[in-house]
């Protein structure tokens, strides 16, 4: 008996189909991992940046008596409130200012303290209607107390420089995981930012943790890339890269003004200010005075909600002339203004109020997702045996699904992305080492036994 010419009998009918191309299987295992291994980090700077994100509203709270006067009549002039809070400090020498910006706030007179740390200068805090000296307070680059408690926390959990590890971990995964479990909620083809009514259990759980993820997912590459700029190691790389195409943020250069000291108690400060509001610098601002003879007064914008730039000018004590100026349109570059909006934002300070409350909401809304994935491998253990067992991992493999270009590729780029971010290749490394020995371990059992 013969076959038709048009039927073709396969070479080898009882081998295996080529495998399924798919990057499922190993975004899932690198998704799991990270969720597992890297999210306590991420709770942790959530926790810590929503807190940190509402500190402006905190010090509002916490300081009320010392930010706030009430009105009566006109301000005395500055250099009037500068002798009472020098009077008030005759031991200490004044450093610079922060004049009142608005009715009923303080005017902060800055002093060099040398019972404070180098990057520390006391704050004296006035009553501008009265030139009333209404107490002090240390500060960090003009944050209070309470503020610069926050800021430590979050960034370095008060550890020093040891600790910025764990936010730069937090930053260099967030994207990775954020990423990841989109693209394992794409392959669902199912709901994408909405949940499926009906559902229970694990079931209901996902649909959660995936939606939500959906909704925050602009929110959480906005922090870890704007949290990877102030990182230890990978921020020395991004700052490499700004300075090579001159992207840093612009300084000004004061030119030589008087080469005579002027003493701080002859200075009219009105004169100073009003003559940077003429060069484009706007209240509130920051008067920090001349180091040096000759090097004149600078006059720095401070943030305040809405605003978007950050304009300077040196003036000249002697004469009220403005010698130099920074201006944030003129000097910036694209680039660097991105960057600047970006960590304003990223502190709560770009937007006020509205922009504290969109952190607290994404640091809340992330923590619940952790707490869902958690809860979804919490399900997933095994409901006989060992009281202690735990959800098992996605099966191994997942590399040898990918083609060999694609597998190339993303060595590669996981390369690369190593060594740009350090805290994420080398707990990436970590991964990927711990988990070859399980699987060495566990082929070895599994010969033994046979």
């Amino acid at each position: 008996m013969t076959l038709p010419e048009e039927i073709s009998v396969p070479e080898n009918p009882t081998a295996p189909p080529p495998p399924r191309r798919s990057w499922r299987p190993l975004l899932m295992r690198l998704h799991f991992y990270a969720g597992i291994l890297v999210a306590p980090f991420i709770v942790v700077a959530a926790v810590t940046g929503g807190l940190y994100a509402m500190a402006p509203t905190i010090e509002r709270l916490a300081y009320g008596d010392l930010l706030r006067v009430e009105p009566s009549g006109r301000p005395v002039p500055l250099a009037d409130q500068a002798a009472a809070a020098r009077n008030a400090y005759p031991h200490l020498a004044m450093t610079g200012m922060r004049p009142s910006a608005e009715t009923g706030e303080s005017t902060r007179i800055y002093f060099a303290d040398p019972a404070l740390d180098e990057e520390f200068r006391r704050a004296v805090f006035v009553d501008p209607y009265t030139a009333r000296v209404l107490g002090d307070e240390p500060t960090w680059l003009g944050y209070l107390p309470v503020s610069t408690f926050l800021d430590g926390l979050h960034r370095h959990l008060q550890l020093g420089e040891p600790g910025r590890i764990y936010s730069e971990v937090a930053a260099s995964w967030l994207w990775v995981v954020a990423l990841g479990g989109l693209c394992l909620w794409l392959f669902r083809r199912g709901r994408v930012v909405t949940v499926a009514r009906g559902l229970k259990g694990r079931a209901r759980t996902l649909n959660w943790h995936g939606a939500t993820g959906v909704w925050l997912l602009a929110g959480l590459l906005f922090l870890s890339a704007t949290g990877i700029t102030w990182s230890t190691y990978a921020g020395a790389h991004v700052s490499d890269i700004r300075t090579a195409l001159n992207w840093q943020r612009p300084t000004m250069d004061p030119a030589p003004t008087s080469t005579a000291t002027v003493d701080p108690a002859d200075i009219d400060y009105d004169a100073v200010v009003h003559a940077a509001a003429g060069a484009g610098v706007q209240l509130p601002v920051e008067v920090a005075l001349a180091p040096e003879a000759g090097a004149g007064v600078t006059v720095t914008e401070q943030d305040k909600p809405y605003r978007l730039t950050t304009n300077a000018a040196t003036v000249d004590p002697a004469t009220g002339s403005v010698t130099s100026t920074l201006d944030y349109w003129r000097d910036y570059s694209v680039v660097a203004m991105l960057a600047d909006w970006g960590i304003r934002a990223h502190m709560g300070l770009l937007f006020g109020l509205l922009n504290q409350l969109v952190l607290l909401g994404i640091a809340v809304a992330l923590v619940a997702v952790i707490v869902g994935g958690y809860r979804m491998w919490w399900l997933r253990r095994p409901t006989r045996g060992s009281a202690w067992a735990v959800g098992r991992a996605p099966l191994r493999g997942g590399l040898r699904t990918l083609s060999p270009w694609a597998a190339g590729a993303l060595v590669v780029t996981a390369v690369a992305l190593g060594w740009f971010l350090p805290l994420f290749g080398i707990p990436l490394a970590a991964f990927v080492i711990v988990d070859l020995g399980i699987a060495a371990i566990k082929r070895g059992k599994a010969g033994t036994d046979a």
